[in-house]
């Protein structure tokens, strides 16, 4: 061995620049440097093993090649104090499973730990981290020449996001494979018209019931499904369907399973040592220190990871108002103020502006999606400008309040029309994104039919109007799976999506009904092309409340694009409704939730509808049209031709 460590010791992965970077917080791509690769010293085939332990006093790898015994297997400390130890152990091959022995410095105290930079670990419960070549010949050429154009901020955007571990199971109630869902989920998301699909989190993690929230394997898909060549097959059958890849990623916090990055050398290495800013007492979890340089260099080289190595088309960055915030979640007392005594942590706000202007330099054709549900100013702002950088921002104040408003009874809405309309007085401060995710059917919420009010009849045209309500709205938008078929019951991580209820009419037709509103939405230019500007929207009459009727315009770059919705909060058909318009003409309806074949009463609007003179709504022109219960209609002006 010893041989072997000196070889290495002068051609180590590592130049003085990459220490320099790697301390001064800015090497981005770590995952090229430290955890293990197979390679060859001389003749002599081997893996060579990299790690950041700076207050260990021994390093040596362990594994299933050396009955789990360090002697004789240990790594060098480098001689630039960086903490890095490294060295290379001859015949250890793809596949070899180990870990990292670290005798600490702290009172001599042995810890066994997994490698943080591992692409691959066992299967849950065991924790051993494995050698793995990440080596794979993409097949995705056309999608990535042209994401640019799908992830843009002016495309159609229509999420369907999905728990790999629940959305289906087999005839032995077990998940699905990453190649099976190749076939039967990349078929399902093209066939009901989603743009993009976005896993929960797929990094590796001890505990299912945490559904990927609680990770140890940053840098590795969980084993649980398939290894990561396989996860990478997937990305790509989306990509080859047309279908973007929207990954979950937690920089927010991590937990403390003692082969993880907690206490990794027995220090508090990744986390913070004072709890007041390292615990999360909601998670039971730590947070990262993100004033650490190398936590910095860590956290920012696994997001560009998963956008260089696995091709994903973006990252929504969990729980980001718990890492804004020192005193999120916590009492007088138990935080810590900032340097100028506020609440705002100044080093997560300086981390995620760093990491969204690393991101966009390096993918300038990916979104970053913030999942932050405060008034913090900005997060979707360019940097240059004083903002986090963000793509987007998931919009939870339109979330909350259009749950609160559909669960009244429809006679009652008349008295909360402000509600309903509330959103669109800031929908335009940011780039928002629609959320109706996992968490509104958990922890005894319920799911989004058992909240609809009215008989059953009602509770499915309620729910087909809350999607209505969702897909005309400005921003781009994202619905949990399950709720396009009006799943009856809570999720539960452990159980499928309740597939058997498409035998049933009513769920048929809310699938029907997401189908043809994502048509809508993907096909219309007026839905997405400004959907982050006031320009793309315009109120007709948003005080109806007398008839909980809302109508307005969405707009796109081109006036013959214009569309008008009208929607109808009650179970009372608005026959002979009067709409104000601005130009004369014929409009036709292009889309209707009441439709039969969604499971409506069939109150449609047949006929083009031709203007009247009639002044109304401060228009000189108006229609009229017949309203649907509990239902939303979309009308476009029909194009004219000239005759010769």
């Amino acid at each position: 061995m010893a041989e072997f460590q000196e070889f290495i010791q002068s051609h180590s992965l590592f130049t003085d620049f990459d220490i320099d970077l790697f301390r001064g917080g800015k090497h981005f791509k770590l995952y090229e440097k430290l955890g293990s690769r197979c390679i060859k010293v001389g003749k002599t085939e081997g893996t060579y093993f990299a790690v950041w332990a700076p207050n260990a006093k021994e390093v040596s790898v362990i594994g299933d090649f050396n009955y789990w015994n360090g002697a004789g297997y240990e790594l060098n400390s480098r001689w630039d104090s960086s903490g890095i130890w490294e060295g290379f152990v001859p015949g250890v091959k793809n596949g070899a499973a180990y870990k990292y022995k670290i005798v600490s410095n702290e009172q001599g105290r042995v810890l066994e730990k997994g490698d943080p930079f591992a692409f691959k670990w066992e299967t849950p419960p065991k924790t051993a981290s494995i050698v793995w070549d990440l080596k794979h010949t993409w097949k995705d050429k056309k999608w990535m020449s042209s994401r640019k154009k799908n992830n843009a901020l002016d495309s159609p955007f229509s999420v369907y996001e999905v728990h790999i571990g629940s959305w289906k199971r087999d005839h032995e109630h077990l998940s699905l494979s990453y190649n099976a869902l190749a076939d039967e989920l990349v078929k399902y998301v093209k066939e009901m018209g989603y743009t993009h699909v976005e896993f929960m989190p797929v990094m590796e993690h001890p505990f299912f019931g945490s559904w990927g929230y609680q990770v140890t394997g940053y840098f590795a898909p969980t084993s649980r499904f398939g290894d990561p060549q396989e996860f990478m097959q997937l990305v790509e059958s989306f990509h080859n369907a047309g279908i973007g890849v929207i990954l979950d990623w937690v920089p927010s916090h991590f937990p403390g399973d003692a082969h993880g990055i907690y206490d990794f050398d027995g220090t508090h290495l990744y986390e913070h040592a004072d709890p007041r800013k390292g615990y999360h007492p909601d998670w039971s979890s730590y947070i990262f220190n993100y004033g650490r340089n190398e936590v910095r260099s860590f956290l920012i080289s696994n997001a560009l990871f998963w956008l260089d190595l696995y091709h994903a088309d973006g990252l929504r960055v969990d729980a980001v108002a718990s890492m804004l915030y020192l005193d999120y979640s916590r009492k007088e007392g138990e935080w810590i103020p900032n340097e100028h005594g506020g609440r705002e942590n100044l080093e997560a706000i300086s981390f995620m502006k760093e990491l969204n202007e690393n991101v966009y330099k390096e993918f300038p054709d990916v979104q970053t999606i913030a999942e932050e549900s405060t008034s913090f100013p900005m997060v979707s702002k360019p940097t240059f400008v004083g903002g986090l950088g963000f793509g987007m921002k998931w919009m939870m104040g339109w979330m909350n309040d259009a749950l609160a408003y559909f669960q009244k009874d429809a006679f009652y809405r008349q008295y909360h029309q402000n509600d309903i309309t509330f959103s669109l007085a800031y929908a335009f401060t940011e780039n928002f994104m629609l959320p109706l995710s996992h968490d509104e059917v958990v922890h005894g919420k319920g799911p989004l039919i058992g909240r609809m009010p009215g008989d059953e009849w009602q509770r499915f045209a309620n729910l087909r109007l809350l999607y209505g309500w969702m897909f005309t709205h400005p921003g781009t938008k994202l619905l949990f799976m399950g709720g396009e078929i009006g799943q009856t019951s809570e999720w539960k991580h452990d159980n499928s999506v309740e597939w058997h209820l498409l035998d049933h009419a009513p769920h048929q037709g809310i699938k029907a009904m997401v189908t043809g509103i994502n048509k809508l939405y993907t096909s219309e230019p007026a839905m997405y092309e400004l959907g982050f500007s006031s320009d793309g929207f315009e109120w007709i009459e948003l005080n109806d409340s007398q008839n909980s009727v809302l109508s307005y315009m969405r707009k796109g770059t081109k006036e013959k694009d214009t569309l008008i919705i009208v929607a109808n909060f009650t179970p009372v058909v608005r026959e002979n409704y009067r709409v104000g318009v601005s130009s004369a003409g014929t409009w036709k309806e292009i889309f209707n939730s009441d439709a039969v074949e969604y499971g409506g009463s069939g109150s449609l609007n047949k006929k083009a509808i031709k203007t009247v003179k009639t002044p109304y709504h401060g228009r000189d022109n108006s229609l009229e049209l017949n309203v649907p219960p509990l239902g939303i209609s979309v009308l476009k002006k029909a194009v004219t031709t000239k005759k010769k």
